[in-house]
């Protein structure tokens, strides 16, 4: 299982948690949907920004700490962020 596919099931699995986990689904449910958007994203970001920082630091070794490294992180968050938002969209109810 490459890293793209790893991401996906991220985006998708937190997109999931947003949508049917009570707790978490009934403070995420009344947002606005760009503040949810924006939660989403920045969620996804912040964990793609600590596996960079942890190939960095010599703790994780899926992730290349260099410039192609940080490129194709940044490619992996891409395909995250389309499943998160893909699936917000089949998921949410009306």
């Amino acid at each position: 299982m490459n890293s793209d596919v790893l991401a996906s099931i991220a985006g998708v699995v937190l997109t999931l948690a947003f949508s049917y986990i009570p707790g978490l689904a009934g403070w995420f449910d009344p947002l606005p949907p760009v503040k949810k958007q924006a939660i989403m994203g920045g969620l996804l970001v912040v964990v793609a920004a600590g596996a960079f920082g942890l190939a960095c630091g010599n703790i994780i070794t899926s992730v290349v700490c260099s410039k192609p490294g940080a490129l194709g992180l940044l490619q992996t968050l891409i395909a995250a962020l389309v499943a998160n938002q893909g699936v917000y969209l089949l998921t949410k109810r009306a």
